[in-house]
């Protein structure tokens, strides 16, 4: 008898501690890191930001995956070129993102293609909204910056909380985790 009291004043104790620290209210946000990836760089910068938020990881994968003809940008009849010329444009993806309207804040990750983000980043924030959501773009580039998609985003979906992105070029999990940090989330 003793020995089951001592157990369970034991067991008791275990759930006291951890318990303490965390008040009601200062939970973790559910966070999620979705990136598109074309040829495998913001994937891996996407995998490095999840682990380092504790995010679950989603892939936004185009119903018709990007071949290399797809992507070269000098051809002016290439895939990516024509969807870049066209404001409009929105590949389809595969829908698959289970719960989208459970996370408190969303990571998107893309490469920069002409100056702003792929327009198949337009069709998954279409898709499931993200209203009233906090919403932080990331990207790799060869050379550009994030300030335009920051721009277009922020006043193309305003029912969004946008916080202004970053671009993560070779960010080892250390400069992506003072970002994070630095976002005050």
């Amino acid at each position: 008898m003793k020995k089951t009291i001592l157990t369970m004043a034991c067991v008791m104790s275990l759930f006291a501690a951890c318990g303490q620290g965390k008040s009601k209210g200062q939970e973790a946000p559910k966070t999620l890191v979705a990136y598109f990836s074309a040829t495998g760089t913001t994937a891996a910068v996407a995998a490095d930001l999840a682990e380092v938020t504790g995010a679950v990881l989603y892939e936004i994968r185009p119903e018709k995956p990007y071949t290399t003809t797809d992507l070269d940008w000098r051809n002016q009849q290439s895939r990516s070129s024509v969807e870049m010329k066209d404001p409009s444009s929105r590949p389809s993806f595969v829908e698959d993102l289970a719960e989208a309207d459970t996370y408190d804040v969303v990571f998107i990750g893309f490469p920069v293609w002409w100056n702003t983000a792929p327009t198949i980043i337009n069709t998954f924030i279409e898709e499931y909204g993200f209203k009233d959501k906090t919403v932080v773009l990331f990207a790799t580039s060869g050379g550009s910056n994030l300030a335009n998609a920051n721009d277009t985003f922020k006043t193309a979906y305003p029912d969004i909380n946008w916080k202004d992105g970053k671009t993560l070029n070779g960010a080892n999990k250390q400069q992506i985790k003072s970002w994070v940090e630095s976002l005050g989330l």
